[in-house]
């Protein structure tokens, strides 16, 4: 019935409401986890369309053509997955009903984003321009959540598609939208989450009255919001998946019900996010872990016991579970260096016994990543910050894109490379060739690729009042053109760095020893000009525990050959 186990391994959200930052940014973070897929910071520049003119849609994942939408009169300038309104918008796929995926619609997931985001100022424009498109043209893919966000507010949407048999269903998708409480955090990871909507929880809205009725700034708070299709239940019904009250409709539990993959692949990245900002979160162990069939579920969203912090974020799309019930260093699975990650897939066969590995937050296959700041106080075109790496989040620094960029740092395009062409100047690349000589030997030389991340960041992080500051004394006009220069810049030092920190660790590393190096990182030598003796650490301590007790007295040194 489901398709969460073929995209058990995809991608991972995490959405901060303003009030629940430390700063009173709204957060989005996102890691695009698909091996195999290059993937370049993407850009789609501000324009102007004739009237009729048309836009051809290929499927973002294969690049398939699909088919071909009217254009919008004037499209936004988008950096990555944020715009120069301060929209941003991630995904997870969680597959769902396979009966329900559309073969005939026109737009997949990947395009409905970047197509939203040229025609949205606010996250409520991009739900209606979102849930319209696919209305009109069909919805190509499987079941999707999605975080949509602005400077203001934060929605998470899902959706399906409603088949390709028209007489089933006048609509072709179900969705429902939440508005996550500004004071809230929440999160998604390839598993549906919005259980039941209408037993009073949620404030109810049409999405035509939702402005009008609840307006953003508004003199009165604004109540805990829910819109959705008005197929959403009735699909349902017709299709014999739900017989109850409309109170006790469950989204998830109708279209995409969590299996064990769905908890534990899934849903144990999203409590690894809420285990960080709560004093307690052990009751809903069972439910991640998956083999309790009626565990008490996860909520929606939590209210964080601290403020979260951009540094928070970074910490949390770093996660491998460490210090949870579910951390992966406690067994030999991660080798002799104690990698905490695990090669796919997530499940195999010993003999004839089927075992899975654990699926944490920071993953190999991670494309990139991003942490998308808006805020609300600040002129747009300064406002939204678009922190990106284009690799595993644990790998790399997240470096500073200002989303009313104009241009792109050369590393992060996809001049001179793609999925199967390496090249030396491009982020993609570099940052994997990286990645993966510290992989095997994670404990030995992770501590160094740690220690040039942590400095970027910490740079980047001292810097930005001193630039904003900068930007904003300046004329509106010249703004862009300030933080495009900047952003450039810093991308250009990144990949620099990152291509220094590639040839130091194959010289420091090679063979499995360590060169000495002096306290300012240089290699030490000897007073007749060669490299000092190699450090041989030889098996970490944990390891050769491990490995004595599995070989009893097999490695042994006899007892005269001590002395």
């Amino acid at each position: 019935m489901l398709l969460v186990a073929t995209y058990a391994a995809a991608c991972t959200n995490f959405i901060v409401g303003k009030k629940a930052s430390a700063d009173g940014s709204v957060f989005v973070t996102y890691n695009a986890d698909s091996y195999g897929a290059f993937m370049p910071l993407y850009h789609y520049p501000a324009a102007k369309h004739q009237p009729g003119e048309m836009r051809k849609v290929f499927e973002w994942d294969t690049n398939k053509y699909l088919g071909e939408i009217t254009e919008a009169a004037e499209t936004y300038n988008v950096i990555g997955n944020s715009n120069e309104w301060q929209v941003t918008i991630g995904e997870t796929t969680f597959g769902g009903r396979e009966e329900m995926a559309d073969s005939t619609g026109v737009i997949d997931y990947g395009s409905l984003i970047y197509i939203a985001l040229q025609r949205s100022k606010t996250a409520r424009e991009a739900l209606q321009i979102m849930t319209s498109l696919v209305e009109q043209y069909g919805y190509y893919s499987e079941g999707e959540t999605f975080s949509v966000a602005d400077k203001d507010e934060a929605w998470m949407l899902e959706m399906m598609g409603c088949g390709p048999d028209r007489s089933k269903s006048k609509e072709r998708t179900v969705w429902v939208a939440i508005r996550i409480p500004d004071n809230a955090v929440a999160a998604h990871a390839n598993q549906s989450r919005i259980t039941k909507f209408l037993d009073g929880r949620y404030t109810a809205i049409k999405m035509k009255d939702l402005q009008k009725k609840f307006p953003v700034n508004g003199k009165k708070a604004v109540p805990n919001l829910v819109v959705y299709s008005d197929n959403v239940v009735s699909y349902a019904r017709a299709m014999g998946w739900f017989s109850g009250k409309d109170a006790d409709f469950s989204y998830n539990a109708a279209y995409a019900a969590p299996d064990f993959s769905g908890r534990r692949y899934c849903e144990a990245r999203v409590w690894s996010f809420f285990n960080r900002f709560a004093d307690d979160f052990s009751e809903y162990v069972p439910y991640a872990a998956g083999k309790e069939k009626n565990a008490k579920e996860m909520p929606l969203w939590i209210i964080p016991n601290k403020k979260v912090t951009m540094q928070d974020l970074r910490d949390a799309m770093r996660d491998h579970y460490e210090g949870t019930p579910f951390a992966l260093d406690t067994n030999i699975g991660g080798g002799i260096y104690d990698m905490p990650y695990r090669p796919s897939p997530l499940s195999y066969k010993v003999g004839e016994q089927e075992v899975f590995n654990e699926r944490p937050i920071s993953t190999q296959q991670t494309a990139w990543s991003f942490i998308s700041q808006m805020r609300s106080w600040m002129p747009r075109e300064v406002g939204a910050c678009f922190w990106f790496g284009n690799d595993d989040g644990n790998m790399v620094a997240y470096t500073p894109m200002y989303s009313c960029i104009t241009r792109r740092p050369k590393c992060f395009t996809e001049e001179g490379a793609d999925d199967v062409t390496f090249s030396m100047d491009n982020a993609f690349w570099v940052c994997n060739w990286v990645s993966n000589m510290v992989y095997p030997r994670y404990s030995q030389m992770f501590p160094t690729l740690k220690a040039v991340r942590d400095s970027l960041d910490a740079s980047y992080s001292q810097l930005q009042p001193q630039i904003e500051a900068k930007a904003l004394a300046l004329p509106e006009s010249e703004r862009v053109a300030f933080l495009t220069n900047y952003s450039c810049k810093k991308g250009d030092e990144m990949i620099a760095r990152w291509q220094q920190l590639a040839f130091y660790l194959i010289v420091k590393f090679n063979d499995m020893v360590e060169k000495p190096t002096n306290e300012n990182g240089t290699f030490e030598r000897t007073p007749y000009g060669h490299g000092a003796r190699v450090v041989r650490p030889g098996f970490p301590e944990k390891y050769a525990r491990e490995l004595l007790k599995m070989t009893g007295d097999k490695y042994l040194v006899p007892a005269e050959e001590k002395k």
